[in-house]
């Protein structure tokens, strides 16, 4: 399935020293930014972004010795949307496809929100082409599932969710009035320190590219209605198995959407250096409102030849 026609401008804008190509992965061409030279460092982003997320994160990786590449998930920004394929397995072979294709043995992984839990999914799935673990606002998917189905404060955070469930009508809401409904869940879901204005206008525009409002609510759909079917019980056992790589679990204190308690209990699941880090302050985008702290955190622990101390 080819690309629909994009603004350029939003997805491959030029204002950056990145260089943007296709990869070709997992059956599906994917958009991606990259920058640096070294060790390779793969961020995925989460709802309702693209790329463009980690724009701070490039330069910062790169300038600290990194080959860092930030992609499109399917169905997102500048990659291909497909019909199908919207499951976290699929999404993750995705990932640790765009590794392989990339000429790589080997990645750290980075992700924030869905990105993150796709980052979970591929560490315990395909163990040898993840070097270190990185994720952002987002348990391990256990642990998500757990406080979903039985905090009821989480259930409550999480309402957007349940309300993807309904048919057409979310994607509806997302592209009116020019994509409203994506500037305002990103300030309400940020701290003090709000994303910039020209980042929030990003978001708009990429979320109103045809299609590209469902193909960001397929995974959702597919974490709820899967609870009780086969592929979704299947799954949460596949999940079971622990991670083995080194962990970084990043996370903002004042993160509405996915508390400080949901996120937490994620380290039962790691079976290798596990670090929590707790930003205060900060709301479900800690990598844009605070990317500074977020960049050196993260080299940091990336540079930490012993990151169990």
């Amino acid at each position: 399935m080819t690309n629909p026609a994009r603004p350029v401008n939003v997805i491959r804008p030029e204002n950056g020293p990145w260089t943007h190509r296709d990869v070709a992965a997992n059956g599906a061409r994917f958009h991606i930014a990259e920058l640096g030279e070294g060790p390779l460092v793969l961020l995925l982003h989460g709802f309702p972004q693209y790329w463009w997320a980690w724009r701070h994160q490039l330069t910062a990786l790169a300038d600290a010795g990194y080959r860092a590449v930030a992609m499109d998930l399917r169905g997102v920004g500048g990659s291909d949307r497909t019909p199908r394929g919207y499951d976290p397995a699929n999404l993750a072979l995705d990932v640790t496809g765009v590794i392989r294709s990339l000429g790589e043995p080997d990645a750290a992984l980075v992700g924030h929100d869905l990105g993150g839990y796709l980052a979970w999914t591929a560490a315990v799935m395909r163990p040898k082409l993840i070097r270190r673990l990185a994720v952002s606002s987002m348990p391990h998917p256990r642990r998500w599932r757990a406080a979903m189905l039985g905090d009821i404060r989480q259930t409550a955070a999480g309402s957007y969710i349940w309300g993807f469930q309904r048919p057409w009508v979310p994607e509806r809401q997302l592209v009116a009035d020019e994509g409203a409904l994506v500037g305002r869940l990103i300030r309400e879901w940020a701290g003090p320190k709000l994303p910039e204005d020209d980042a929030v206008e990003h978001y708009r525009q990429a979320m109103c590219v045809p299609s590209t409002a469902h193909c960001s609510i397929e995974p959702y759909r597919w974490l709820v209605r899967s609870l009780a079917r086969p592929d979704g019980i299947q799954f949460n056992r596949r999940m079971k198995r622990p991670v083995r790589v080194p962990t970084l679990h990043l996370h903002g204190s004042l993160d509405p959407v996915l508390r400080t308690r949901s996120a937490a209990g994620s380290g039962k699941y790691v079976e290798a250096p596990y670090r929590w880090r707790l930003f205060d302050g900060l709301g479900h985008w800690p990598h844009e409102e605070d990317p500074g702290a977020f960049s050196a955190e993260l080299i940091s622990w990336l540079k930490d030849e012993e990151p169990d101390r």
